[in-house]
């Protein structure tokens, strides 16, 4: 019978999106076919702990020097426009 389990491979590892084969809880051995999705790219997964110091050390030192202004420099670059009826 042919099942299908989703998982990501890191290297030698195999990690399971959810529950893997009931087979592997009793330490079995379990031969398996791998078929590559293509298409999809899988990225590491970013530190959240790391970027919140990074910008905690960038407002630190009073923010990015070459953006003398932020709301004007995020108008900008967004190209907001005055919403009806809002100042």
């Amino acid at each position: 019978m042919l099942e299908t389990y989703k998982a990501t491979i890191h290297g030698h590892t195999i990690e399971w999106d959810g529950n893997g084969p009931d087979e592997l809880k009793d330490g079995q051995e379990l031969k398996v076919k791998v078929i590559v999705e293509s298409g999809e790219k899988t990225l590491p997964k970013s530190d959240g702990k790391k970027m919140a110091e990074a910008l905690a050390k960038i407002a630190a030192r009073g923010g990015v020097k070459s953006i003398p202004d932020p709301v004007a420099w995020q108008r900008e670059i967004r190209k907001d426009r005055p919403l009806p009826g809002r100042d």
